[in-house]
């Protein structure tokens, strides 16, 4: 996620592209190295660059060739190929036979729309994976959220301005929990994942957790 790389450190990855060299730390010696870079972001680096929040010369010197990803919802015909890659990867690793996924998984998991995207898949499948009995998944295996993918129902709902009058700091705070408890799911509690999903920094993820007495 080079977007969340602090200032300091693009000047550093910037230098190396430059120079091709670096130094190690506690080094006064200049390695020379020959490296390709793929960098990946969820954020629009060029407003980014216009906020002044990400370098405008390190921009330019990795944005050579960009490939658009669309995110896993956007692409579903993946789910059930990716799935039983991922399956077999960890057959592989646990030294078992592959799980096999019912259709009714196999359903379950084309109408969730991933919101964690392809992490929050491979979450979801290895979770199931030790779940599952008879060495096949069903949909009860996966545990999936019971909205799956959709967001809190007061965002949804057209309704905002009846279930905010009153007090609408209330309303607002109650819809942020909301997305954080999500994200929190969605990331098997990882801070720094459900962080970097909401596009937010770590620390501003904390204060928020600490804000709603969620830690």
């Amino acid at each position: 996620e080079v977007a969340d790389l602090p200032l300091s450190m693009q000047v550093k990855l910037l230098r190396a592209i430059q120079e091709k060299a670096i130094r190690r730390v506690g080094s006064n010696q200049e390695i020379p190295v020959d490296v390709r870079i793929l960098s990946a972001t969820h954020r629009d680096l060029a407003k980014e660059v216009a906020a002044e929040h990400f370098r405008s010369d390190l921009f330019y010197r990795i944005n050579v060739i960009e490939v658009q990803v669309p995110s896993l919802r956007q692409r579903k015909e993946d789910i059930p190929l990716l799935a039983r890659f991922m399956l077999e990867k960890i057959a592989r690793e646990w030294g078992i036979t592959a799980p096999q996924l019912s259709d009714e998984a196999l359903s379950a998991l084309n109408t969730y729309q991933f919101p964690g995207n392809v992490r929050e898949l491979e979450n979801i499948i290895e979770r199931a994976a030790t779940l599952c009995e008879g060495n096949v998944i069903r949909a009860s295996d996966l545990s999936l959220p019971d909205s799956p993918g959709q967001l809190p129902e007061a965002i949804s709902e057209p309704n905002h301005l009846a279930q905010a009058a009153g007090d609408i700091e209330a309303y607002v705070s109650s819809i942020e929990k909301a997305i954080i408890l999500e994200a929190l799911e969605a990331n098997d509690g990882n801070k720094t994942e459900s962080a970097r999903m909401l596009g937010i920094t770590f620390r501003q993820f904390r204060y928020k957790l600490k804000k709603y007495e969620m830690e």
